[in-house]
């Protein structure tokens, strides 16, 4: 199969019979094989409904229904495990995402030889001031802590190569970091490509400020996992180390001064109650990497690496 669109939506009854009209007018006319997904995030109106009548008159279009609303990032795990195309275009279902890109991203996975292709909505009809100063923030502070230079991170039309999303598991609100997630898995060669953005016919926007907070924390959370996940005495051991060895420092001061001013005792100074907390916090860090380590050396998927080739090898 050439081509698994996966769509999650949360209650989009309007805009699906015209979505998917659209996608098999493109689809058909470059001759793909291809595969809808639709994964109802616990909607409470008629989609799960819709999608059911679209699927008997059209055997391409698959369903899944969650029983309530998990998120986005769920809905893009569950979609990716279903799907079974050589190329995974992912895209809203509000129809502010053209189908009409859908050609040029597959081109450019299975021809260009890119592992991936984020979309870059230039001209965006929602430059609302709740919604682009953040976003700008956002993505400015995301190509910063992951080094990958795309401008528009959270842009939901977006292509993989099959073995992508394979290798990859989106939870939380991680489905805005899938670029971050694809590097970290080694896949290195990761583009743009600027689409267009239309205004949103039917229904309101399902995202509000409290996704920002929620994204910067996910953010930290997977750069961390993605350097230390196995080997986190790595990261708590270097730490726990500074703090040790600054409050040594601080205490073999106090020493020193107590030979030089004999009449000053020890633990009158600020200084000593200072070195004990540094000694305390590194004392905690080592802790905290050792049960870290604990964790991670016993963890199922300790030694699981992505090997990309063998020879000679069964």
């Amino acid at each position: 199969m050439d081509i698994s669109i996966v769509v999650p939506l949360l209650n989009e009854e309007e805009s699906l019979p015209e979505l998917c009209a659209w996608i098999e007018r493109v689809v058909t006319a470059g001759n793909f094989s291809y595969e809808i997904i639709m994964i109802d995030d616990g909607s409470t109106d008629n989609s799960w409904a819709v999608i059911e009548q679209l699927r008997s008159k059209n055997s391409h279009i698959k369903g899944i229904r969650f029983q309530r609303n998990y998120g986005k990032s769920a809905a893009l795990n569950e979609g990716f495990k279903a799907a079974s195309g050589n190329v995974v275009i992912t895209m809203d279902a509000d129809m502010q995402d053209s189908p009409d890109e859908i050609p040029e991203l597959y081109r450019m996975i299975a021809n260009d030889g890119y592992d991936m292709v984020s979309g870059w909505k230039k001209v965006r009809y929602d430059n609302t001031l709740t919604k682009n100063i953040p976003s700008k923030f956002f993505n400015w502070a995301t190509r910063r802590m992951s080094h990958i230079q795309l401008h528009d991170f959270n842009c939901g039309l977006k292509a993989y190569r099959i073995k992508v999303v394979k290798c990859i598991e989106v939870y939380g609100e991680m489905h805005r970091y899938i670029p971050v997630l694809a590097k970290w898995a080694g896949f290195k060669k990761i583009g743009e490509k600027v689409v267009e953005h239309r205004k949103r016919k039917y229904g309101t926007t399902k995202f509000g400020w409290e996704r920002f907070v929620n994204g910067f924390l996910d953010l930290a959370s997977i750069t961390f996992v993605g350097k230390y996940g196995k080997r986190p005495m790595h990261f708590f051991g270097l730490w726990g180390s500074a703090f040790l060895i600054t409050g040594f420092l601080m205490v073999l001061y106090l020493v020193i001064s107590k030979f030089i001013e004999p009449e000053y005792a020890i633990t009158n100074r600020p200084v000593f109650y200072i070195s004990l907390t540094v000694m305390i916090i590194g004392t905690l860090l080592f802790i905290a990497g050792f049960l870290g380590e604990l964790v991670s050396r016993n963890s199922p998927g300790r030694n699981s690496y992505l090997i990309e080739k063998k020879t000679g090898l069964n």
